[in-house]
């Protein structure tokens, strides 16, 4: 099976890039573009900045300690998309390990001196996981055994030891490591990192030691903290972990915390970290829109935490939120022509950003796509996941066929072939073509916000509530299985705890996130209260846009924004609350009280024209 994440046991088997093909769509076009276009533009911008000469042994050496990671990614990504420079940038990687399979540009000279900082073990993660990709999506070659040195080292090394990294990665490495070989050292070797953070594993330092996870052993901890990534890392690993020990404490634990951030710390667009400072998660209900750090990377890891919890239960509130995750984290992030990326993920961005082009950008939350960043794990993270995709789509139990995220695509799964038609986001209707039959369930994800679906096959039709639906029967080709999910665009609204969006609304449409978008002479958006009635709808290029009202509100003149009083009486007008009159006319000078459209669009389609302003949560009139 050529996927990324293999269990052994639990209650669904992941189906592969080998049984699941994607089809032009929405996903399909951005795995097509992912192999076209942003793989090679990462190798470009390596080669730029010296990160692949490093491997030379050119100097100066060049980039971040940990830069050498972004090329494991990179050829993690080449690996399950059979890219053609894979074997060149293998070699080069392979002729930079020295002896005991130690390999890193930074450190070779003053090894393991580091532990909080340096990242040795989490490039080892990286450049293992490249290996396992490249050991089953094409077999053993030079790669492969590179990665296995490299983990034969790490258990020689750590194995007696109480140390740690602190950037968990290497974990969830090494038990796919072990999945893919049967080693078992490379399983014990990440218990053992699993067990020994929280004790603690690392020293002290001025972030505090929950920004490593460092702080409770993960067993007693209740919540992620701290750095997100990093957070998200270990939990994935922890997972694994779980799952190959029969470690159900484990296992409940991580879910606990799981279940704790979704509900507390983690963003409509299903982002999660709210702090620039340490790319950390905030306080339960921290969840500033403006200050929005939601890192790409930490997207990604949300997704494959989500994914791992998802295969052991096989409980669709995982895939809920792994869906959500990639249509408005994953998505968002590359530009449409894949050249350019969000770092950070803000879901409001106050002034129109400065442009950009062509240079490396040493920001990472300045809301506006760079080619490339000094610190630039988003765009490799970004390769490996899209190159990889498709493994995510569907699962099995037994001869039981699941299907989590929709997309055109040809999926096989123990002598049953189906053809999946749809135009999901934009369309609720799937359908599936059987063209190979057997007998056997097919079970479809019914999203959490569908309410109304329906399932249609055999001549009837019947109601499908949130959670799963199944279709039984013996397969015969030609038969047809039809999911509706009512696509209508909703007003949501936070929980009154999140004091940095009280007041005000979003507006999502199936799996989007909807963004009030603003360039050039368009309406400020600063000066904009929604009306929450149902938006209109339109269809752009193929894309669904929506239409809200809205009304103008004046713009500060007082020479203090701040007012005595305990609000207006009945029948008073609250200033800056002002009621909606007249649209205003083409060419006409916007005016307090008067009338907008507010032109909705994708959350993950915003920055696209150029700088601009933009808001997710509106303020109410």
């Amino acid at each position: 099976m050529v996927s990324p994440v293999i269990p052994s046991t639990g209650v669904l088997s992941p189906l592969g890039l080998d049984t699941v093909r994607l089809a032009p769509g929405f996903w399909g076009d951005r795995v097509d573009l992912n192999r076209e276009v942003v793989i090679d533009h990462c190798l470009e911008w390596m080669e730029r900045e010296g990160w692949i000469g490093n491997f030379r042994g050119e100097r100066p050496r060049r980039g971040r300690e940990f830069s050498d990671s972004e090329a494991y990614k990179l050829l993690e990504g080449m690996a399950w998309a059979g890219h053609p420079g894979l074997p060149e940038l293998a070699a080069t990687v392979a002729a930079a390990q020295e002896g005991d399979g130690y390999l890193n540009t930074r450190w070779n000279s003053e090894r393991y001196s580091d532990f909080e900082w340096g990242h040795e073990l989490y490039c080892y993660g990286h450049l293992i996981q490249a290996g396992v990709a490249r050991l089953r999506a094409h077999g053993e070659d030079e790669l492969t055994t590179v990665a296995r040195r490299a983990a034969d080292h790490v258990c020689d090394r750590f194995m007696e030891t109480a140390e740690t990294c602190g950037h968990p990665e290497v974990e969830m490495a090494l038990v796919e490591l072990y999945r893919a070989t049967g080693t078992g050292r490379y399983l014990e070797m990440a218990r053992r990192f699993v067990e020994r953070r929280g004790l603690p594993a690392l020293g002290p330092i001025h972030l505090g030691r929950a920004y490593f996870q460092d702080d409770l052993p993960v067993r007693r901890a209740r919540v992620l903290r701290g750095h997100a990534v990093r957070a998200l890392y270990l939990a994935s690993g922890a997972v694994d972990v779980a799952v190959e020990t029969g470690d159900d404490e484990l296992l409940h634990a991580i879910e606990e915390q799981w279940e704790n951030t979704v509900a507390r710390r983690t963003y409509l667009t299903g982002g999660m970290g709210s702090r620039h400072t340490d790319e950390a998660f905030g306080e339960d209900f921290e969840l500033p829109a403006d200050r929005a750090y939601s890192e790409t990377c930490a997207g990604i890891a949300s997704i494959m935490l989500s994914h791992r919890l998802l295969l052991a239960t096989g409980r669709a509130r995982y895939a809920d939120l792994a869906e959500r995750t990639m249509y408005n984290v994953l998505a968002t992030s590359p530009a449409l022509d894949g050249r350019s990326f969000f770092y950070a993920n803000p879901l409001h961005m106050r002034i129109p950003p400065e442009p950009r082009e062509g240079v490396v950008d040493h920001t990472s939350g300045a809301g506006l796509r760079s080619s490339w960043y000094d610190v630039s794990c988003c765009p490799n993270n970004i390769a490996r996941t899209l190159a990889s995709l498709p493994a995510y789509l569907a699962a099995a139990d037994g001869d039981a066929l699941h299907i989590h995220h929709y997309a055109p695509a040809e999926i096989r799964h123990r002598g049953l072939a189906l053809r999946l038609e749809t135009d999901y986001p934009w369309s609720g209707t799937v359908t599936a073509h059987v063209v190979e039959g057997r007998p056997g369930r097919i079970v479809l994800r019914v999203p959490s916000w569908a309410e109304g679906a329906t399932l249609t096959h055999g001549g009837t039709t019947r109601p499908a509530g949130p959670g799963h639906v199944t279709a039984e029967a013996d397969w015969r080709p030609g038969d047809r299985i039809r999911l509706d999910l009512p696509m209508r665009s909703r007003w949501t609204f936070p929980d009154r705890r999140v004091d940095a969006v009280r007041g005000c609304a979003a507006v999502e449409r199936g799996p989007l996130v909807y963004c009030a978008e603003s360039v050039g002479d368009e309406p400020p958006l600063a000066l904009v209260k929604a009306l929450p009635e149902p938006p209109a709808e339109r269809t752009e290029d193929g894309v669904v846009e929506l239409e809200a009202r809205a009304c103008l509100v004046a713009p500060a003149d007082a020479v203090w924004p701040y007012r005595a009083g305990q609000g207006a009486a009945p029948g008073q007008e609250v200033p800056g609350q002002e009621a909606p009159g007249q649209e205003v006319a083409a060419g006409q000078e916007p005016v307090a009280g008067q009338e907008v459209t507010l032109r909705m669009i994708p959350y993950h389609r915003w920055g696209n024209r150029g700088p601009s302003s933009m808001r997710v949560w509106l303020p109410l009139a």
